[in-house]
């Protein structure tokens, strides 16, 4: 199944490593090698939140290795970014990715990058090891303190 806003042919991504994903639970291997996945948020570093036109961004200072991920399949440590939203007009379907075609309501998106190898974000973003993207699928369910902190923002961000 293709996402409802990627329906046509023109707007469909090419490439082996291009959104949306659908993560097939038959065709997932175990790696036995595999390192876990360290994360190291500092939440002083949060810097602003602001509407972009068409979802929100909450943005970091990644200046320095204060909010970090390491370990997992990442041969670097790579520094938060930001972290922003997906999610769709109704509660079928909004996240990006699926799994086995099923859709989430929404999905949450923690964006890091390789400042190791890169001076910055924007060098970072144009290579195939610059960027790691933690995805979270979501469902609706009990109100979660944290995410109503940032809910309770967003009527301060009506307009890009």
């Amino acid at each position: 199944a293709v996402h409802p806003l990627w329906q046509s042919p023109l707007t469909i991504p090419g490439g082996t490593r291009q959104s949306p994903i659908n993560i097939q639970w038959r065709d997932s291997v175990y790696d036995p090698f595999l390192k876990p996945l360290k994360i190291s948020y500092d939440p002083t570093t949060c810097l602003h939140i602001w509407n972009n036109g068409y979802s929100f961004l909450v943005e970091f200072d990644d200046s320095a290795d204060k909010s970090i991920i390491v370990g997992g399949p990442l041969e670097n440590q790579y520094r938060l970014k930001q972290f922003h939203f997906h999610w769709g007009a109704v509660n079928d379907w909004g996240s990006e990715h699926t799994v086995d075609c099923k859709f989430y309501p929404a999905e949450l998106h923690l964006v890091h990058w390789n400042a190791v190898e890169y001076p910055s974000f924007e060098e970072a973003v144009m290579e195939g090891n610059g960027l790691a993207v933690i995805g979270v699928f979501l469902k609706l369910g009990a109100r979660h303190e944290g995410l109503q902190t940032l809910v309770d923002a967003l009527p301060a961000i009506r307009h890009k």
